[in-house]
């Protein structure tokens, strides 16, 4: 089994990077003809309910906020990918965010009146993609509220400039059809780049899922030695208020 179903403490897990395995296993490795057909993910907009004030825990890990023995509700879930440019290269140094609403419907913001919020449950993270600009996040599988199918929220940023926000759907769930948000993309085709297949990971003694999302950049400025993008003017820094 892959071994991100080993139970790490809390200190190693944060330490535990893609390099030592914890999520290099099911990592897609694309064929020269696919990298060359990538398509860019579809952008959707931020929405309402990016955290108005981000929490003092902001690592990978949603299920433990800093170093709490309570866990939040929800189906574990391990939630990988790479972040890519439209011709497959990766982009290392890139910042993913994710935020969701916790097992009761509630997003990490103060306007968000829906339902008691989980306050085990930390509601946003973010991970600085690696060389091989893969990610990795452990979350919950997303639920429905009110108006909305389940997703979970993706950006991306480039020395501190957003590049991409999008949207992660459930493959296969029957809201999907009834949420205006995901018809609003063109068509079927472009749907499915948006689409995620969460899988029950077989063993696992918790009813983990897996699933993996390719972010694919549509435009992307050419990456220096060192690892920055010239040109790029960064965000103010109230983006990272909190």
């Amino acid at each position: 089994m892959p071994s991100r179903l080993v139970r790490l403490p809390r200190r190693d897990f944060l330490r535990t990077s893609i390099r030592g395995g914890l999520t290099a296993a099911g990592l897609a490795v694309l064929s020269p003809a696919a990298l060359a057909e990538l398509l860019a993910t579809p952008a959707f907009t931020e929405g309402p309910f990016y955290p108005d004030r981000l929490p003092l825990d902001t690592d990978n890990d949603l299920l433990i906020v800093n170093e709490s023995t309570a866990q939040g509700l929800g189906d574990i879930t391990h939630l990988t990918g790479r972040v890519l440019s439209r011709a497959g290269e990766a982009i290392r140094n890139a910042v993913v965010e994710i935020w969701q609403v916790d097992g009761n419907g509630a997003y990490l913001h103060s306007a968000d009146r829906n339902a008691e919020r989980d306050k085990n449950f930390q509601g946003y993270g973010r991970f600085l993609t690696d060389s091989s600009g893969a990610y990795y996040f452990r979350t919950i599988k997303p639920v429905p509220y009110p108006g909305r199918t389940p997703h979970i929220h993706f950006a991306v940023s480039q020395n501190g400039q957003r590049v991409l926000t999008t949207q992660l759907f459930v493959a296969g769930h029957p809201q999907n059809e009834r949420d205006g948000v995901l018809r609003s993309v063109g068509d079927e085709a472009q749907r499915k780049l948006v689409m995620g297949d969460f899988r029950k990971i077989e063993g696992s003694p918790l009813d983990e899922y897996e699933a993996e999302f390719n972010l694919v950049v549509g435009r992307t400025p050419a990456e220096g030695d060192d690892g920055k993008f010239p040109g790029v003017i960064a965000k103010p820094q109230s983006r990272w208020r909190g």
